[in-house]
């Protein structure tokens, strides 16, 4: 594969995002070095800094240039600063507008515990300890793209409307791809929803049912969401893989990333057929930008999961794993992470160090 280019969209966006994404752009450097494949990076802009330099979330020349990608790297989007707008024209837009224009209809959130970190967990270490867990959310469906949505005005009341909608077609391919990965993990998938309540869930558990037929060596466990959300913390270890809606995968796997200490460790890939886009599953920020005290580990472990799916690197991805191991094993560490008898360094020094044992 020597020689091969390929094409990185990169958006920094908004708070720590520039921040945590200029330690990560750093790593296909090394890469190019160790594999002779080039990387072509292309940055462009999104989110709160799209919108004040030309009043769109996600101008037509940052689409294109997504669209035009091979993958697409994002760090952040969004802040208070920009909370008084109106929805449409929000950062949050921006990333919305992404996965639906790049058909990404798979996030993949990777729950890792490192033996350096059981400390920082603020869960018992018994319970937190080899924890990993991956977690499958739909991300184009459910009640953040459903219709009729909005606020309107009704005998002289307020009424809001969000609209929860989920095909046999959409469940049907989040299904498979949440198989696939369980076939290649340890065999065991958990279908979460609110079937007992929610009719569109219950479809959603029909389906899994029934693509199962497809999948006889993976067991497939049937979970309501908020039983789930109490079995994280009870018995976290319990869990291999985890599929599920857009709106419960957004709120399970935030409360999954805490079990690791820091939701600054955390990476994602959302994928469709084609595209990828990888990012961080931490929000902006916006508190600490600038001030060199940001983790940039979800960020630099989000290009490690770009090297393997998207382009099939998977010893250097492994390679990028083991270095982020090595420097917490080392004693390195960020604020969001830092404990007492250890070393903490700024944003830059945590890249740099990484950087260091990956072309080691």
């Amino acid at each position: 594969m020597a020689g091969k280019t390929y094409r990185i969209a990169v958006f920094p966006g908004d708070g720590i995002g520039p921040e945590i994404v200029a330690q990560a752009v750093k790593v296909f450097s090394v890469v190019t070095e160790r594999t002779g494949i080039n990387f072509t990076l292309e940055e462009g802009l999104v989110g709160g800094a799209a919108y004040d330099a030309c009043g769109d979330p996600l101008p037509a020349a940052s689409l294109e240039m997504a669209l035009n990608a091979d993958a697409v790297l994002l760090g952040a989007v969004g802040g208070p600063k920009w909370e008084a707008l109106d929805y449409s024209v929000r950062p949050e837009r921006a990333l919305l507008g992404l996965r639906e224009k790049l058909g990404l209809f798979a996030n993949l959130r990777p729950v890792t515990v490192f033996d350096d970190l059981i400390e920082a967990s603020p869960l018992k270490n018994h319970i937190v300890r080899g924890i990993d867990i991956m977690i499958v959310r739909e991300l184009t469906g459910g009640v953040y793209f459903g219709k009729p949505r909005g606020v309107k005005t009704e005998k002289g009341m307020r009424v809001g409307i969000n609209t929860l909608v989920y095909s046999e077609e959409e469940i049907e391919r989040i299904a498979r791809v949440a198989f696939e990965i369980a076939r290649q993990r340890r065999g065991n998938l958990v279908s979460v929803d609110k079937a007992n309540v929610l009719e569109t869930t219950q479809l959603w558990r029909d389906v899994l049912t029934e693509v199962s037929g497809d999948y006889r060596d993976v067991s497939l466990k049937h979970m309501y969401v908020d039983n789930c959300a109490m079995q994280l913390i009870r018995d976290p270890a319990q869990f291999d893989v985890i599929v599920t809606t857009n709106l419960f995968g957004d709120i399970l796997s935030d409360e999954a990333s805490m079990l690791t200490g820091s939701i600054g460790m955390l990476p994602s890939a959302s994928r469709g057929r084609c595209a990828a886009m990888y990012e961080p599953i931490h929000g902006s920020a916006p508190d600490i930008a600038g001030r060199n005290i940001a983790n940039p580990v979800a960020t630099i472990l989000s290009v490690a999961m770009m090297l393997q799916y998207s382009f099939g690197l998977k010893e250097e991805a492994r390679r990028v794993e083991e270095a982020v191991e090595t420097v917490l094993r080392s004693g390195f560490r960020t604020r969001d992470i830092f404990q007492e008898g250890m070393l903490l360094v700024g944003t830059e020094e945590m890249g740099e160090e990484v950087v260091k044992r990956i072309s080691a």
